[in-house]
């Protein structure tokens, strides 16, 4: 049994649901003050709106829109020691309306500039222990340009989303490797393009670009992961097309886990430990919302999530069709062992 390097998962990670109330309203409890909150509507469509620490507070991104940075006074309007505050934005605060967050803990703040490649950021937060960063910089559409990622380890995953005009967020993945990517906007299957990350594999320092305007031209937010043992995995899985589906091992509990596929369009998916609805055969699946689309979450779930690891419960292409493949990214709840050992959902 591999044992965990991060005992305490919830000193870094969290899923948290809450109630709006279309006025001001401080959430608590997420055990840390976060650093990057992801945030979505479950009963109503809405956005999934991305702030974070470094670019500040009312500063938000989309994942599953082209825009831009957009400035929302009543978005998100503190980060708190125990959580983060917003406003009466109907997007992540409707009155009555359940919505959910997911929090990231990072360096704690802004953090400073990061000058280990040809671009320096503007400033990076960067947690080491925990293997996540934030970073800001400005591109300078030269191919082979790098910009320093803060973690002293190899990212497993990057994210990068343009702030100054349209583009879709961007994805790296160690499973597709330095010749793929894939958009959150959009369901498209992996694309190849040399001028994402210039076909270089990101290093214990820095992340190599292309030239192209969604990761190279204008101002940026990049989000950087190396996987930790406990905490976080980022691995790829090959569907059976059975209810009865593949069963992937991550070695904790997951709080959260985004799959996407592949080989063919399909719906980005995020399940989480705090929603679980019905489901096939009497299990207990996570319910589903799809991060490049504004719908409401799913009242059924396809995925169980287990004290280690997790198990598709569905035939649908989004998680388990008959030998297409997938990524995925997932964020402990619990590690399997330690001070606070995972249980069996």
């Amino acid at each position: 049994m591999a044992y965990t390097t991060i005992k305490n998962s919830g000193v870094n990670f969290k899923s948290k649901p809450y109630l709006g109330n279309q006025s001001t309203l401080s959430i608590t409890g997420v055990g840390f003050q976060p650093d990057l909150v992801w945030l979505k509507k479950r009963g109503n469509t809405s956005d999934h709106y991305l702030t974070d620490a470094v670019r500040g507070v009312t500063k938000t991104v989309y994942a599953n829109l082209t825009n831009g940075e957009s400035t929302v006074a009543a978005g998100l309007t503190a980060f708190g020691a125990d959580g983060f505050s917003i406003g009466a934005d109907t997007g992540i605060n409707q009155d009555t309306q359940t919505q959910m967050s997911w929090s990231w803990k990072a360096g704690g703040g802004a953090g400073s500039a990061n000058t280990d490649g040809t671009i320096n950021t503007t400033s990076t937060s960067v947690n080491t222990t925990n293997g996540f960063s934030i970073s800001k910089f400005t591109g300078n559409s030269t191919s082979g340009a790098t910009v320093g990622h803060g973690l002293g380890a190899v990212p497993a995953c990057v994210w990068i989303k343009r702030l100054d005009n349209n583009d879709g967020l961007v994805v790296y993945h160690n499973i597709m490797g330095n010749t793929k990517h894939l958009k959150t906007d959009r369901d498209n299957a992996e694309a190849t393009g040399t001028a994402y990350w210039n076909d270089t594999s990101p290093t214990s320092s820095v992340v190599t670009l292309g030239n192209d305007t969604g990761v190279n031209t204008g101002t940026y937010v990049m989000y950087a992961w190396a996987e930790k043992i406990g905490y976080s995995k980022f691995g790829g899985f090959t569907g059976n097309g059975n209810a009865d589906g593949a069963f992937v091992y991550t070695g904790f509990k997951p709080g959260l886990v985004i799959c996407k596929r592949r080989n063919g369009a399909a719906h980005w998916v995020m399940n989480d430990t705090e929603r679980s609805g019905a489901g096939v055969g009497g299990y207990n699946p996570a319910v589903r919302l799809y991060p490049n689309l504004n719908n409401a979450e799913e009242s059924t779930g396809e995925i169980d999530l287990l004290s280690n690891g997790f198990k598709a419960r569905t035939t649908n292409d989004n998680q388990n069709g008959s030998n297409d493949t997938y990524i995925y990214m997932a964020w402990a709840a619990q590690p399997l062992v330690g001070d606070n050992p995972a249980t069996a959902r």
